[in-house]
């Protein structure tokens, strides 16, 4: 995915994603704590299709949702991974 970011001044921050699928969406974060989710035309991808305005709460719900495992499970199985390509030392 490539994600780019700007600045829109009296807004906030825009994110602009762009799938390998070829979709296009953004994620707006308010100076106001206000987030919109913006889903854009594949047709015209400058064109928004649809917007999802969401409080702090949903969009602390939604990145639960979509947070993959915890870091401390990926770290365990690369440790488990690395384990069984090194063999043991004996004494």
């Amino acid at each position: 995915m490539h994600i780019t970011h700007a600045t829109v001044p009296g807004i906030g921050t825009v994110h602009h994603l762009d799938t390998r699928e070829g979709d296009r969406l953004a994620v707006i974060v308010s100076r106001t704590g206000q987030y919109s989710l913006v889903l854009y035309d594949r047709a015209d991808p400058d064109t928004p299709a649809h917007t999802v305005e969401l409080d702090q709460q949903e969009a602390d719900q939604l990145a639960d949702l979509l947070h993959s495992r915890p870091l401390t499970d990926r770290l365990s199985e690369i440790e488990r991974r690395l384990a069984s390509l090194v063999p043991e030392a004996r004494p």
